[in-house]
């Protein structure tokens, strides 16, 4: 165990953000979110003592010095009037609280800043939205349509590569850009070359592999990419930019922003909703649901059954549509 010595609240912070990046692989959404977290509550708690806690005044802190920050932050969001229902303020809250584990448990490990605290936190009990797939013909014209955005005859074939990923494999946006072009390879050598199809190796949430079945069209539209790709050695990220770096997530969703407008698709049309939707339509064409939660690299099965419900819940508006008593009036009986 590492001693942190004199480091302040501000150094851990980014150290451990560093160290979630790293090691623990995390999503840019999950570093963007705890660094906000935290910076708040390191604000909140610099108020109240005069000066930036050190590793000692961390370590002190009492479980009702916790409560209190979650509150604080509570009346913040009220009193600034910001539109927020019941369930995703809990949600919001049990961030927090999961921003302050993570933190604490990071500063236990390798600055021996040992609080029982945090842990004793409860976490408010939060309603899972369910996914919200595309439609099949929507997924379908993703990539064409994106790629026919960009401004490059180069960048028309690398987004049309991204999107068919997307959907054809179920990948996050963050996986799909976290490729080399070594994993191409590999993915080509493992599958059948018989076939024109593949097997990617995907690394996920948690650092966990998993293994990921390329259909023949995917990776000809892959294959495609790396023929015209400007720096088509092994380590290079499979998509780059227009300055040779890796492909930011913020530019493809972006891109796919401007072309659900044009579109007329809903706000949910996002790059995840095609990983959404490449899971519905396996469902809906009779795949196992531990197949799907093996493709999809969840680790609990309960996470994959959301599709089950969100199944059900799309075939219970249809039928509240459409069937002849869903419409029915009630008889006036005071006649």
């Amino acid at each position: 165990m590492k001693r942190a010595g004199g480091m302040m609240a501000t150094g851990a912070r980014d150290a451990f953000l560093q160290w979630m990046e790293t090691e623990r692989r995390a999503s840019p959404l999950t570093l963007t979110a705890y660094r906000g977290d935290l910076d708040r509550f390191i604000a909140f708690v610099t108020g109240h003592i005069g000066a930036e806690p050190d590793m000692g005044t961390l370590a002190g802190l009492s479980l009702a010095d916790l409560r209190a920050w979650l509150a604080h932050e509570h009346a913040a969001a009220l009193s600034g009037r910001r539109a927020t229902t019941q369930d995703r303020a809990a949600r919001t809250r049990a961030r927090r609280v999961s921003a302050l584990r993570s933190f604490f448990r990071y500063l236990a490990r390798y600055h021996g800043v040992d609080n029982p605290a945090p842990a004793l936190l409860a976490t408010p009990r939060t309603r899972r939205p369910l996914p919200r797939p595309l439609a099949r013909t929507q997924a379908l014209d993703v990539p064409e349509g994106v790629s026919d955005l960009a401004h490059t005859p180069m960048a028309q074939i690398r987004d049309g590569a991204l999107f068919m990923l997307l959907y054809g494999c179920g990948l996050r946006i963050s996986e799909a850009l976290g490729l080399d072009i070594r994993d191409l390879d590999q993915a080509r050598a493992l599958g059948d070359a018989t076939k024109g199809d593949g097997v990617l190796r995907v690394r996920g949430k948690g650092d966990r592999e998993r293994m990921v079945p390329v259909l023949p069209r995917v990776m000809e539209a892959l294959e495609h990419w790396r023929g015209v790709h400007p720096l088509p050695h092994a380590d290079a990220p499979l998509f780059v930019g227009v300055r040779g770096g890796r492909l930011q997530a913020g530019i493809a969703q972006r891109a796919m922003r401007t072309w659900r407008h044009m579109a007329g698709l809903p706000d949910h049309a996002t790059p995840h909703a095609l990983r959404h939707s490449f899971a519905t339509h396996l469902m809906e064409g009779g795949a196992d649901l531990r197949v799907i939660q093996d493709l999809l690299g969840h680790a609990s099965l309960s996470t994959t059954q959301r599709y089950t419900l969100a199944d059900e819940a799309r075939l219970l508006d249809v039928w509240t549509r459409a069937h002849p008593h869903a419409t029915d009036t009630p008889p006036d009986t005071a006649r």
